[in-house]
C-alpha cells in the first residue's frame, strides 16, 4: 500500500488512498526518510523530519507505505565487509537507501543504524549469525523501523543519545536515551557523541575491528565521500547546507583521541579500509579551505 499525498497550503496535506487500507491501526512508514510512526488510522499529515531542511517532502508531496507493503517488493541483501562484521541493504534501494551494519561480538551482536525492511528471510540470516543483543543509531534519518527490529530480536536495547529525544516518532520501553559525551557498552564498544549534523549525532567505536587496529561507524558524520580516500561533513545533503567550521572541527577533536583506522559510511561501499585518522585530517583542512 502506498499512499500519495497533496500538499495543501504549506505544511498540511490531504491523503488519496491509492489501495484497500489494512482492517486496523498500520504504522506508516515515511516513503522518503523510510521512519516508520505509531499506530494510527490514518498516515500522519507529515513527517516531521522530512519537513526540517535536512530533509526533504518530495514535489509529488508525502507519501506513506507499511512494512506489508515493503515485504512484497524489496529484499535485504548481507554483504561480509570483514570478519564479524556484515552490511544489509535493501533490494532495490527504497527511502534514503543507507545500509545497516551488524558486528558480531563474544557478549551479543551489535546492529549499527537500520534500515526500514525487517522480515522473515532478514530475522533467520541474523539468527544464523548470532541474533542481535544492541541496536545503535547514529541520527534521525536512520531510525526507520528500530522498534521493529527490537521486538524482531527479543527486545534488542535501542540507544538514541538524549538530545535527539524529540525525534523519535515512534517511543517504545526498549528505546534508551543516554546523555553526556560517552557510553560504554560491552565487549569495548562506545558510543561518542559528536554533535553536527544532528544535536544527539552518534558514532560507534570498535577497537577490535580491522585486525586490532580499531574501526569507527560513522552514518552520515564524517561521511565517507564517492571518492573513499576522503571524508565530508554536510548540515543537510540532498539541500546542499555546509556544516559550520566550529562544528567541523569539535567533531574532529572528539574522535582525535579514539585510536581506529578504519570507517564505514552510511551507504554501500562508502568506507575507508585504512589511513583513517590521516584521511580524516586531510579532509578537515580541505573542507575549512572550502568553507573560507
Amino acid at each position: 500500500m502506498l499512499r500519495r499525498c497533496k500538499p495543501v497550503l504549506r505544511r498540511e496535506v490531504v491523503c488519496e488512498s491509492t489501495m484497500n487500507e489494512p482492517s486496523e491501526n498500520p504504522l506508516f512508514i515515511c516513503a522518503t526518510c523510510g521512519t516508520q510512526y505509531a499506530p494510527s488510522d490514518e498516515p500522519p499529515l507529515s513527517c516531521a523530519i522530512c519537513l526540517d531542511a535536512r530533509q526533504f517532502v518530495a514535489p509529488t508531496g508525502q507519501r506513506w507505505t507499511t512494512l506489508d507493503t515493503l515485504r512484497k517488493k524489496h529484499a535485504n541483501l548481507f554483504t561480509p565487509e570483514e570478519p564479524a562484521v556484515h552490511s544489509i541493504h535493501t533490494n532495490p534501494a527504497f527511502a534514503i537507501g543507507e545500509r545497516a551494519l551488524l558486528i558480531q561480538s563474544k557478549s551479543g551482536n551489535v546492529l549499527w543504524d537500520c534500515v526500514s525492511l525487517v522480515d522473515q528471510a532478514t530475522v533467520d540470516t541474523v539468527e544464523r549469525l548470532g541474533g542481535i543483543h544492541t541496536i545503535a543509531i547514529s541520527h534521525p534519518h536512520y531510525y526507520t523501523t528500530m522498534v521493529e527490529w527490537s521486538l524482531a530480536f527479543k527486545n534488542a536495547v535501542i540507544y538514541v543519545h538524549e538530545a535527539d529525544r524529540s525525534w523519535v516518532p515512534r517511543t517504545h520501553e526498549n528505546v534508551t536515551f543516554w546523555s553526556g559525551s560517552k557510553l560504554q557498552l560491552h565487549d569495548g564498544f562506545t558510543l561518542i557523541h559528536t554533535p553536527g549534523h544532528f544535536d544527539g549525532f552518534q558514532v560507534l567505536h570498535w577497537p577490535a575491528g580491522a585486525g586490532g587496529r580499531g574501526v569507527l561507524f560513522s552514518g552520515d558524520q564524517p561521511q565517507v565521500c564517492m571518492d573513499t580516500n576522503w571524508v565530508s561533513f554536510m548540515y543537510s545533503y540532498p539541500n546542499f547546507v555546509p556544516l559550520g567550521a566550529n562544528a567541523v572541527q569539535n567533531i574532529c577533536r572528539t574522535l582525535e583521541e579514539w585510536r581506529f583506522d578504519r570507517i564505514y559510511g552510511a551507504f554501500p561501499g562508502r568506507t575507508v579500509w585504512g589511513g583513517a585518522k590521516q584521511k580524516i585530517a586531510a579532509s578537515v583542512d580541505r573542507y575549512l579551505k572550502a568553507l573560507a
